[in-house]
């Protein structure tokens, strides 16, 4: 099959990123102590593809009993946004993320990036990493996730089933799930798939995985 588009999540599917940000949201809880700064890191891995803006909010009311607002949340996201950019930046290629893009782009098969990160912050890092021209959209937080895969479905006039999400987090599964999108999971070596059994899942990025094909 050669697939109508192909929906990317970034961190941990194109770079490998998602140790960057578990190590931002410790620092930034650590003041308030060990077992804080545990059930943040825990929900962090627990709610992968989740926004910054949505754990703020749960970090705030449920784990610190605190009131929250907007403008707290704003604040919070500023400050993590300057304490991960740098290390994102720096941070490695998946194992087959830059070789599925390279051939992808040959075929002509559109691309588009899929992400929890802020929507100007995931362009700037596409394009500080020139990986733009990989990618025919670009797309981020507030929205979620399968709301830009159904928009850009119902925009662009694709069959959902002749379309595949590489991710490696619930709400990239759910994300297929909603559309009736073909989908891989991205797990690391050792670690468990978080996905349902039998949902094709690999520790590289390759899309002729486990019987997907381009």
């Amino acid at each position: 099959m050669n697939w109508e588009a192909v929906f990317f999540d970034f961190d941990g599917v194109i770079l490998d990123s998602v140790n960057v940000k578990t190590k931002a949201f410790a620092k930034m809880f650590r003041g308030y102590g060990p077992e804080v700064e545990k059930r943040v890191v825990e929900y962090h891995l627990n709610n992968g593809g989740v926004s910054r803006f949505d754990k703020f909010r749960y970090y705030y009311e449920e784990i610190l009993n605190k009131p929250v607002n907007e403008e707290i949340i704003k604040g919070l996201s500023e400050q993590f946004s300057n304490l991960v950019i740098d290390g994102v930046l720096a941070s490695p290629f998946m194992p087959g993320a830059k070789e599925s893009l390279e051939s992808l782009k040959e075929k002509g098969i559109p691309c588009y990036i899929v992400s929890a990160t802020p929507h100007e912050e995931i362009n700037l890092i596409l394009e500080k990493k020139e990986l733009k021209g990989y990618f025919l959209e670009v797309h981020g937080s507030p929205r979620k996730k399968w709301e830009i895969c159904r928009e850009i479905i119902n925009r662009k006039k694709y069959n959902p089933q002749n379309c595949l999400f590489v991710g490696d987090a619930m709400s990239d599964y759910e994300a297929a799930q909603k559309n009736g999108i073909c989908f891989l999971g991205i797990a690391g070596n050792g670690e468990i798939s978080p996905f349902s059994d039998g949902t094709p899942v690999s520790s590289v990025v390759a899309l002729e995985y486990s019987g997907l094909s381009q």
